[in-house]
């Protein structure tokens, strides 16, 4: 599919995920999020929700906000919650979501791509759906079966284990390989000349997961296909969440931005180092955040993420994808 032509404007373009509505303190600070701008766009960038009625209610709300509203799956959505009345699994509970997102007009990743064409434009912005194949694998460990033994063993496990289902696909490996494949077809057909900005729930390079507390958590953070897609594509930016742990990185000159809201009892430690959520974060135009080190200058096929201070804060107030069976 071609992108979608957007006119003119002067607004900005926002990205905003995990913000995880189950609970109050979540919904309250989302029923708070505003537009500034007439001409403001919105990225949800995955986890807004476990029950489908919850995502619905708050696609409702922004899209009477915001100009435009993008949204790719987290793996919460994905969940086969036993509290929500949708019983769809897999495959199926996904084009449910898409078809409910465009009965509201939020765009999907089934969706054209819109252009961007405000300041810091213009640039295609890619919603992707390109979920995880545990191919982020300790050192030493072979095969998917080896990791998740080991995650088991140390009592680190996603609870994707139990709530995420594949079908009709096999196992979400194999899911997730057939979402590359499309999506990498997409991305190719794009105008070489307008970069995008690349949207995925989960990172496209492993380097973000290198600070996680439990490092055996990866396993669900993301797949090495995806790794060269930041320059093989020509991103202008790449927004991902599901860590928890919000920052801005660089790899190969090309800017990452986690987005992440997180869990109440994370803001309280972020606010204690005196980093409270701001509202959603500003990726289009870029203007680079006062006071805080942004992390960059490495290569993508380097081993570290390097460090800024809030990162270096957030690896170590336990974000949820490093806790045993959650997230």
């Amino acid at each position: 599919m071609a992108p979608a032509d957007s006119s003119a404007h002067s607004g900005r373009l926002m990205a905003v995920s995990d913000v995880h509505v189950g609970y109050a303190e979540n919904r309250q600070l989302v029923e708070g999020i505003e537009a500034h701008s007439p001409d403001d766009w919105l990225i949800l960038a995955g986890d807004v929700g476990e029950i489908a009625a919850d995502i619905l209610a708050i696609w409702r709300l922004m899209t009477r906000r915001f100009a435009k509203v993008l949204w790719v799956p987290g793996n919460h959505e994905l969940w086969t919650a036993k509290q929500d009345p949708l019983r769809l699994r897999g495959e199926a509970r996904y084009r449910y979501l898409v078809e409910a997102a465009r009965d509201l007009g939020v765009l999907t990743p089934e969706d054209p791509y819109p252009v961007w064409s405000g300041e810091g434009g213009p640039a295609v912005v890619t919603p992707l759906f390109v979920p995880y194949d545990y191919s982020f694998r300790p050192a030493g460990v072979a095969t998917r079966d080896e990791a998740l033994a080991l995650a088991h063993r140390t009592g680190v496990v996603c609870t994707d284990e139990w709530l995420l289902h594949s079908d009709p696909y096999p196992h979400v490996d194999d899911w997730c390989r057939a979402r590359v494949d499309y999506t990498a077809r997409r991305l190719a057909a794009l105008d070489p000349a307008i970069p995008p900005v690349l949207v995925n729930h989960w990172p496209l390079v492993r380097q973000p997961t290198d600070i996680l507390r439990y490092p055996v958590f990866a396993l669900w953070c993301g797949t090495t296909a995806t790794a060269d897609w930041h320059l093989r594509f020509r991103a202008a930016a790449a927004v991902y969440g599901h860590l928890h742990i919000p920052r801005t990185t660089w790899y190969d000159d090309v800017r990452f931005e986690e987005v992440s809201m997180g869990y109440p009892r994370e803001r309280v430690a972020w606010e204690a180092h005196g980093w409270p959520f701001a509202g959603p974060r500003q990726i289009l135009p870029y203007v680079p955040r006062p006071g805080r080190a942004q992390a960059g200058g490495q290569r993508a096929g380097g081993s570290s993420a390097g460090g800024t201070s809030r990162a270096a804060v957030s690896g170590t107030v336990s974000p949820d994808t490093g806790a045993a069976a959650r997230s």
